[in-house]
Formats: C-alpha cells, sequence, structure tokens
C-alpha cells in the first residue's frame, strides 16, 4: 500500500511539472547550513536589514525574544511595501497590521486587523506578556495597545501608497503578481506597475541564542488592496509562526490562505520532529501545497523557513526568487532559496 502510495504521489508532482514545463522537484543544491549558535534568518532582502538589529541584542547573549522583536520593528518602521503603516492600503483605502510573536516556553501573542499603530509585533508581545489571551483583533487591539502607551498614529497613507492605491481605483482588480519584489530596484516601497499589479508579502524571523533558546516573529500589511477585514496566515500560531524549543521554529511568507490549509509552520516543525533537517522539512511543506494546488501553484508563491535546535537552518520555496537573510558568527548574506517548480 506504502509503495502505491509513493507512486500516485510521484505521479502527481511528475504530471504538475510537465504542466509547468519543469521537473516538479527542484534540482539546484541547497547552500551549506551553518551549524552553530546565535543565529538569526530572516524572509527577503528586508531581512538583512532586520537580522542586524536582531544581531545587536544576539551577539551580546541577549534573549531570542527580544531580538527577534527588535529585528522586525526595523522593518515595521521602515517606508515597505508590506509592512508597517507606509505599505498598500485594503480595497477601501485603509492599511491593516498582523503580527504575531512566540517564545522557548510556548508563550504566544498576536494582534490583527490593527490600524494606525506603528509596531504591531509589540503590542503581540504585550498581548503575550499581559493578558491571557493569544489574540486581539481590530478595535479591541488598537484600545488595547493605546492603553499600554502605544501612540495612535495618523490616518494617512503614504505618498507612495496612495499613489498606488489611486491607480489601482482604475481597474479595482486583485492580481498579486509572483515575486514582484524582487523585480523593484532599491528600497521596498509600495508600488504599482502599468498593468495594475502589485506587490504584497510579509517578514518572519526565526533565532535561536547563545543559550540554545528559540524565539520568532512575523509582521505584515497582508496583500495590498485585499478586501476589507481579510486575514492570512501571519498573525496566526501554528501558520505563519511556530517555535517549539526542543524541536526549532519556523516562519512562512507568500499566499497566507494556502499556508493556512496546512498549518504550514507548525507542519515544518513536525516534521523537523520526525529528524528532517530545516531544509527538508521546508520542502515537504511546500510539496504538500503543490499536490493541494495542482496546476494552479504557478500563480502563487509560498515559502518557508527554519532554524533546528542545533543551529541548522534551511529554507525552500514553491517558485523561484524567494529568498532570505542570514546572520550568524561565520556569515551574513542574503540566500535564493531552492524551488519546487
Amino acid at each position: 500500500m506504502s509503495t502505491r502510495r509513493r507512486f500516485i504521489e510521484t505521479s502527481l508532482f511528475s504530471s504538475v511539472a510537465v504542466l509547468f514545463g519543469k521537473k516538479a522537484i527542484g534540482e539546484n543544491v541547497a547552500p551549506p547550513a551553518v551549524i552553530g549558535k546565535p543565529l538569526v534568518i530572516s524572509t527577503w532582502d528586508a531581512g538583512i536589514a532586520a537580522n542586524k538589529g536582531a544581531w545587536e541584542i544576539l551577539s551580546k547573549g541577549g534573549r531570542a525574544l527580544d531580538a527577534v522583536e527588535a529585528g522586525v520593528r526595523i522593518t515595521e518602521a521602515s517606508q515597505n511595501c508590506c509592512v508597517g503603516l507606509g505599505a498598500n492600503p485594503d480595497r477601501e483605502g485603509f492599511v491593516t497590521l498582523d503580527a504575531c510573536i512566540m517564545d522557548d516556553k510556548f508563550n504566544c501573542g498576536s494582534v490583527a486587523f490593527l490600524e494606525r499603530i506603528k509596531h504591531p509585533i509589540s503590542v503581540a508581545r504585550r498581548v503575550m506578556e499581559k493578558t491571557p489571551h493569544v489574540m486581539l483583533v481590530g478595535s479591541g487591539a488598537q484600545q488595547f495597545a493605546v492603553a499600554e502607551g502605544f501612540p495612535l498614529e495618523e490616518e494617512k497613507l503614504s505618498a507612495e501608497a496612495e499613489k498606488a492605491y489611486k491607480n489601482w481605483l482604475k481597474s479595482s482588480e486583485y492580481k498579486p503578481v509572483v515575486n514582484i519584489e524582487n523585480k523593484q530596484k532599491g528600497p521596498m516601497i509600495p508600488m504599482q506597475l502599468e498593468n495594475g499589479e502589485w506587490n504584497h508579502d510579509t517578514i518572519g524571523m526565526v533565532a535561536i541564542d547563545a543559550k540554545g533558546n528559540l524565539s520568532g516573529s512575523c509582521t505584515t500589511s497582508g496583500m495590498g488592496f485585499k478586501m476589507r477585514g481579510r486575514l492570512g496566515d501571519s498573525p496566526i500560531i501554528g501558520a505563519g509562526l511556530f517555535v517549539d524549543n526542543e524541536i526549532g521554529a519556523a516562519t512562512a511568507t507568500g499566499q497566507g490562505e494556502d499556508v493556512i490549509r496546512i498549518a504550514g509552520s507548525h507542519t515544518v516543525v513536525e516534521l523537523m520532529r520526525q529528524g528532517l533537517s530545516p531544509q527538508q522539512a521546508c520542502k515537504k511543506a511546500v510539496e504538500r501545497i503543490l499536490k493541494i494546488k495542482g496546476a494552479n501553484a504557478k500563480n502563487i508563491q509560498i515559502g518557508f523557513i527554519a532554524i533546528n535546535k542545533k543551529g541548522e537552518y534551511g529554507g525552500y520555496a514553491l517558485q523561484k526568487g524567494f529568498s532570505f537573510a542570514v546572520k550568524s558568527n561565520r556569515e551574513e548574506r542574503l540566500i535564493p532559496a531552492v524551488s519546487l517548480i
């Protein structure tokens, strides 16, 4: 029976690959994983600057939890296409932010549909540390943030986001482009192409500190021009982020709806529990999404990154174009992820 199942699954991947005109299983060789600690990795090229912020803490023997908060706060504060108040709004013209954080003791906090607060990751940490809950959303999350001393920012789009939004209103079509982030020159800012397509994504970060403890964070403004109230995987523990201090930590990026379908980051950690390396675990999770989406997989991008208790790291993507940033005592670089299609 198991042989028959393997045959069916192999046939499926082969069939999908034929549709794409490519091999479904990527043959490009993965970069060698650094073994050691401390270590921080994060998604996309925005992760280079974010990792530097995290490293300020990790290099001094600080906690991974503090590092992953500090790191993504740098991205939240930037004029970025995907994170923070400078990002593209929803289709009603409002920027809504989502974030979650998780430490080495299964403590976790999350905020979603949060408006006018500059650092949702820090609000998520307050939810974790100061409430009996895991997630606060909408006006309740904003009320909590203000009560905790977070300033309520002006309700105004950045100049770039306003321009992109006005351009989008001409057609009001929802057509995200796979890996559009990598087609930009210079800093990632809200942008829209002439044909009405736009960019979207997330920054996720996982780290292991000098004591061997793991933590992770994930923050986003979600898809540009999304439906009002849409929520992706980023603030959902187990989907956009998961940490098990005995095994490892993982975070996701890309089409959030499809990450949610397989509880993506939790799946990656559980695969590492079974003995797979971080890269192998990320690959297996991506394969599950490919199996679900079939030929429609060509229209989306999914990427996972992970580290394990040994300080090994890895990443894998559905399509070419995804990259992740690594910072350790041995190296600092942006790595093009291996992909399935």
